[in-house]
């Protein structure tokens, strides 16, 4: 093996992955199976952390960056003069091995360029998972990128191996995709996605009869957009975002901020331009607000509010908005209600919900569950408080929050930012 060169495709090949920002590692729990190499656990793989917030504990890499595509704004675009290298198969599998027993990682993440064509490029990555799970007894997290346009059957069978699969829906819209890649379609990501999720229905359905009925993309589906490199508005980016965790049941939508790496495109953000990262923050804090806080994307995002205030949350946001809503009673409200209250989290919600079986909750007692006060005594009320806070209009209460947040909301924009309560 020429180890100066595995090490200069590692490096060329490991830089231009990191585009790529649905490395997720949760969701699957392959158990170790005959003195096997690792685990795959439910909890995920979160060992550590580049400064911008990236787990780094997957190895995650390209097969190759030469690519048949010339996307506006990807850095492996057939037009890019950059360095172009490919791994062999074996190279990837040895790798991970090697990676692993060294204690580097706990899985891997492999995408790839499309080169020659979609089934060529599948195939070769359904072999390096098929390889670590028969011939290296891998029983580790493996996260492979499908490929759009490959076949049904190759699809299928990396199922069988593979913990999660996930395809890039690249830009939110189909006209933002052709803007800057007018070779693809988001028809060619539907249809894969669809025909995973019909397999993983299948596959569970027959699990339930047949015990011994292997599993099928135990982790689920991702995809990610592209954010501000097309002109979408918040609002199409989310309504975009619930229609694919509608439709095909995926399990996240990542939101990358566009970072600009290419010197002759007009029609994108120029070299140097910041990656908007409060605003990939805020699409992720709408995010949760749909997946956990049992909002619609409809009441955050609507043809009157299109875009997302960059100085308060989403949920802080639509509560200003609609301040006929509230008060809450803690005492006496749902779950459902109490988790539209801006500074209480799920964790808070449940927590009031349990508590008060055991008699009326005062406002000390919810200081020591760990609520954000300050934030959540403009929209409730609790056993000893008369909602002194009811003739404000909803710029003084903003305006009051933002006094008591001061770091959080008005200081520079760190590298890695905090979702909200």
């Amino acid at each position: 093996m020429n180890f100066d060169r595995i090490n200069e495709k590692l490096s060329i090949l490991a830089d231009a992955a990191k585009y790529d920002v649905s490395c997720s590692s949760s969701g699957s729990k392959r158990q170790n199976q005959n003195k096997g190499l690792g685990n795959a656990s439910m909890s995920g793989i979160c060992h550590s952390f580049t400064e911008d917030g990236r787990c780094v504990s997957l190895l995650k890499i390209l097969l190759t960056n030469h690519c048949i595509y010339d996307c506006a704004f990807c850095v492996s675009r057939k037009s890019n003069d950059v360095k172009r290298a490919a791994f062999t198969v074996q190279e990837v599998v040895d790798l991970t091995i090697n990676f692993y027993r060294r204690n580097y990682i706990e899985g891997l993440f492999l995408s790839s360029g499309i080169f020659k064509n979609a089934d060529f490029t599948m195939e070769r990555l359904l072999l390096i998972a098929k390889k670590l799970r028969l011939e290296e007894n891998f029983n580790g997290y493996i996260h492979l990128k499908t490929i759009p346009g490959a076949s049904d059957e190759l699809l299928k069978e990396a199922g069988l191996y593979a913990d999660r699969m996930s395809i890039n829906l690249e830009m939110p819209t189909e006209e933002g995709l052709k803007l800057v890649a007018p070779e693809k379609s988001h028809e060619d990501v539907k249809k894969p996605l669809g025909f995973i999720h019909q397999q993983r229905v299948e596959f569970n359905a027959e699990r339930k009869l047949v015990k011994s009925t292997p599993t099928f993309v135990p982790a689920g589906q991702s995809t990610q957009m592209v954010i501000g490199a097309t002109p979408e508005n918040d609002m199409q980016i989310m309504y975009t975002a619930n229609q694919y965790y509608n439709d095909f049941q995926l399990k996240r939508v990542y939101y990358s901020g566009f970072i600009p790496i290419n010197h002759n495109d007009n029609m994108l953000p120029s070299i140097g331009t910041q990656p908007p990262l409060l605003r990939e923050n805020r699409l992720y804090q709408t995010d949760w607000l749909i997946r956990f806080y049992q909002f619609d994307v409809t009441e955050i995002l609507n043809k009157q509010n299109p875009h997302l205030d960059t100085d308060i949350d989403p949920k802080l946001s639509y509560a200003l908005r609609n301040l006929h809503l509230y008060p809450i009673d803690i005492n006496t409200a749902d779950y459902h209600l109490i988790l539209r209250i801006p500074g209480i989290g799920v964790q808070s919600a449940k927590k009031i919900v349990t508590a008060r079986k055991f008699g009326k909750i005062y406002s000390y007692q919810l200081k020591r569950l760990g609520i954000a006060y300050n934030r959540a005594k403009f929209f409730m009320i609790c056993a000893d408080d008369q909602f002194q806070q009811k003739d404000l209009l909803g710029s003084q209460i903003k305006n009051r929050i933002l006094s008591f947040s001061k770091s959080k909301y008005l200081k520079n924009q760190p590298n890695q930012l905090n979702l909200f309560d």
